[in-house]
């Protein structure tokens, strides 16, 4: 094999790596961001985990995290919370962040 094989298999390893990280911190921060959804929607217990996997399964609609956003967005709409889109979408960033250094830290 010669290097540029190597290197090219390297490569392909680490975009293997890196896209299963992030996989599974958009994942943890889904259900995160359901958990906080759900208490400002006054859910709590079972209803705010089965919410939260609603809010996962949310994420398979289509690719991105617009899907995501437009569920809660009608949630919070029919329930009547006053939740700006700018704030939506700020925790969802913000908890994006904290799932990839929990993955860090636990890997």
């Amino acid at each position: 094999m010669t290097t540029f094989d190597q290197r090219k298999n390297a490569f392909e390893s680490q975009f293997a790596l890196d896209e299963a990280t992030r996989f599974k911190a958009v994942a943890r921060r889904n259900r995160q961001l359901g958990i906080w959804a759900a208490a400002l929607l006054g859910k709590s217990g079972v209803e705010a985990e089965a919410y939260a996997s609603d809010v996962v399964a949310a994420d398979f609609e289509e690719a991105g995290d617009e899907d995501v956003f437009r569920k809660l967005r009608a949630d919070f709409d029919a329930a009547g919370v006053a939740e700006s889109d700018h704030q939506i979408r700020r925790t969802m960033n913000e908890l994006l962040a904290q799932a990839v250094e929990q993955l860090k830290t636990e890997g």
